[in-house]
Parts: structure tokens; C-alpha cells; sequence
């Protein structure tokens, strides 16, 4: 056995995906989430199946924010901690602030002092690029990150300085990574790969907020679960590391693929460029690569294609679990 871990947010996007590449790679896994009404659960149920065939894998249904739930499943045998869980959604976060407060910085510092109190020392945390707002791109990990222009990435910001302090005060190891724009299968329905893949099967309006030049490091979640994976073997002291594509890309690029993959149009209705949104996010990946010896391998065009494979495949069960295009 390679180790045993406990991964929070298990049955999200990232976590799942996470999940299964630890568990392929021969360690014990153990799962904790709550099932946050955010998205149906059931969409969330399809990521966990595949997990459960391991015998390798516990789940625990339960709540990072709830001291001693969190302290059932932060035992002293853990080798670290993979906290993918979080509250995500950037326009979300304008609406209920407080509920972002609570399970991103709350929920963090809950986990931090549990592992305090159980002597485990080994920490990585999923962060956001939403936090570079009013950089220049591409983004680097020295930028200075004091002015965040979304709760969701102020809760975010500060539950990295939560991960700095308790290194510093306690000796934890604590790694931080910043993804950047996450896409693929089964992936979050209030992301833009998925409603525009919806619009274009269901010919649902798609809401663009802006022109569509907007543009993100699209990051194909494999890439991704491979870099969490690789950076969790190296955790020492603390840094933290962008994890995303170089090269951004913008929406429109991204919607004639989706046309091209799903041989269908996407309905486009348009509205104002949202002020929480930010124009161009674009990852500068030197520090891992130096580091950590990550590049992604997938380009936009293959995992999109992918993706729409994977949307086409499974149409009918995604319909069915959302009926409408998902407003989050």
C-alpha cells in the first residue's frame, strides 16, 4: 500500500477525478462529502460509483465544517490531506457571501486544527486563479493577491494565509494550487463547457455575458488530477502552483469547438460582461514544471472533443437529472 489520505469534496469534479488517481496508484482512500445542494446530488452520485468498486475506498457523507465530524475522519494513520473541497461559483458567491465564508475559510481552518490535534502534517489545498484579479496575464505565483474581486475568491485567498499560518506556527507541510478553469467529463454544470454542450443538445439558450472574447487556461481535467497527484508526492514546507493551460483560449474559440464536436449550434443569448468575471486568466506553469516536473498534455481541442463524446454518451441521463439548463 502506497499510503492512506483522506480527500474532501470527494464526489465534486476535481476530487473525484483526484480520488481515482490515488486509487490506481495503490493507496487507501478515504472520501468525505456533503452533497451541497449547489447541483443536484445525483449528478455528483454518478462520480462517486465508479469509487466505490475500489475496496480500497471509504466514503463518509458529511460536512468539513462540522468540528467533529471532521475530526471522525481526520485520524491519526492519514498521510495527508487533499482538501479539493469547497464552495465554488464566482457569481454565486455575490449572492450568499456568507455561505462561501463558511466552507472555504471556516471549513479550511476546521480541518487545520483537527490535523493539528491528530498529528497529521501533510496538507495540499485546491485554490482558484479568480484570486490574480487586476494582474496582467499570464498569471504567476508571485503576484501580489490582496485584491480579489468575488467573495468566493476572497474566502479562497484566505484560507491559503489560513494553510501559511498554520504551517508557520505548527511545522504543517502545506502545498497551495491554483487551478485554472477546469473542463471535461462529468464536469461542474455551472461551468461554461457544460451549458454550452447543454444549449447545443437541448437548444436551451446559452447566456454570454460579454462578446465572447473573454478568454481562460482551459485545463482538461486529467491534466489536472495528474498534477494534484504529482504535487502531493513533493509536499514540503510550503509553496503553492498554478495548475493550468498556458496557452488560454477564448470563449468563442471554445464555442465553435463544442459546435464542431456536438455537429450542433449553440443558442446564444448575450448579456453585460459580469464585474465579478475576469476578462483573460492565462497560467504561467514555469514554477511547477521547474519544480515538479508537470505539463499538461491535452489540447482544448482533444478534451473538448472528448467531453462532447462523453455529453452525447450519456444525454439521456443528464437531461434527466437536469431537465433545464442549470441556472447556477
Amino acid at each position: 500500500m502506497a499510503g492512506k489520505v483522506l480527500i474532501t469534496g470527494v464526489a465534486g469534479f476535481i476530487g473525484s477525478k483526484v480520488a481515482e488517481v490515488f486509487l490506481n496508484e495503490g493507496y487507501e482512500v478515504v472520501g468525505i462529502d456533503n452533497f451541497d445542494p449547489y447541483y443536484p446530488g445525483e449528478y455528483k452520485r454518478l462520480r462517486l460509483e465508479p469509487l466505490l468498486a475500489y475496496d480500497t475506498f471509504t466514503f463518509h457523507e458529511g460536512d468539513f465544517t462540522d468540528p467533529e465530524g471532521v475530526r471522525e475522519v481526520i485520524t491519526p494513520d492519514l498521510d495527508g490531506i487533499l482538501h479539493i473541497g469547497a464552495k465554488a461559483g464566482v457569481r454565486a458567491s455575490i449572492k450568499d457571501p456568507e455561505a462561501y465564508f463558511r466552507v472555504n475559510t471556516i471549513g479550511t481552518l476546521r480541518i487545520l486544527n483537527a490535523m493539528k490535534e491528530r498529528g497529521v502534517n501533510r496538507i495540499l489545498m485546491a485554490s482558484t486563479s479568480s484570486i490574480y484579479a487586476g494582474h496582467p496575464a499570464p498569471f504567476r505565483e508571485e503576484m501580489k493577491t490582496d485584491r480579489p474581486i468575488s467573495p468566493y475568491a476572497v474566502s479562497k485567498k484566505a484560507a491559503e494565509n489560513l494553510l501559511y499560518t498554520y504551517h508557520h506556527l505548527y511545522g504543517i507541510d502545506a502545498f497551495v494550487l491554483r487551478y485554472f478553469t477546469v473542463y471535461g467529463p462529468v464536469g461542474r454544470p455551472d461551468m461554461s463547457v457544460f451549458k454550452l454542450m447543454y444549449s447545443a443538445m437541448s437548444g436551451e439558450e446559452f447566456p454570454l455575458y460579454g462578446d465572447g472574447t473573454q478568454r481562460r487556461s482551459f485545463s482538461y481535467i486529467d491534466d489536472v488530477a495528474r498534477a494534484t497527484f504529482m504535487a502531493f508526492q513533493k509536499v514540503e514546507g510550503y509553496d503553492l502552483f498554478n495548475v493550468g493551460n498556458p496557452d488560454d483560449h477564448s470563449l468563442n474559440t471554445l464555442i465553435s469547438l463544442v459546435e464542431r464536436y456536438l455537429n450542433r449550434k449553440v443558442n446564444i443569448r448575450r448579456y453585460e460582461f459580469n464585474r465579478a468575471d475576469l476578462p483573460i486568466t492565462r497560467a504561467d506553469i514555469d514554477k511547477i514544471t521547474d519544480r515538479i516536473g508537470w505539463r499538461p498534455e491535452t489540447s482544448l481541442e482533444e478534451g473538448i472533443r472528448r467531453t462532447a463524446e462523453w455529453f452525447m454518451e450519456n444525454w439521456e441521463e443528464i437531461r434527466r437529472i437536469f431537465p433545464r439548463m442549470p441556472e447556477i
